[in-house]
């Protein structure tokens, strides 16, 4: 069982800056795959960016140019920087870990991006 903890999300003016950190509660050597996903309200939950074990990254198109996800292997963590936020960013944002078959979640964090 893999536990994530996520932190930073907020309320941020259009062009602003949010980082968020998405901890587990597990080594992330053995994890295939972590990554951020945003569930705006009425909408299914999207993908924004994955970054896996090897250091292999993806990032949707809405979040390229403008999106960094990173790792810190000692810390167990996984971090997402957003840049230049727009309104459109706004939703809650989760982390996932998977491994081999098994997804995890996160339990969200709420980011709204007023204009």
């Amino acid at each position: 069982q893999v536990q994530l903890v996520e932190s930073g999300g907020g309320l941020v003016q259009a062009g602003g800056s949010l980082r968020f950190s998405c901890a587990a509660s597990v080594s992330i050597f053995g994890i295939d795959a972590m990554g951020w996903f945003r569930q705006a309200p009425g909408k299914r939950r999207v993908l924004v960016a994955t970054i896996t074990s090897s250091g292999l990254i993806n990032y949707a198109d809405t979040a390229k140019c403008r999106f960094t996800i990173s790792r810190d292997n000692a810390k167990n963590t996984v971090y997402l920087q957003m840049n230049s936020l727009k309104p459109e960013d706004t939703g809650v944002y989760y982390c996932n870990a998977g491994i081999r078959l098994d997804s995890y979640w996160g339990q969200g964090t709420q980011v709204t991006v007023s204009s």
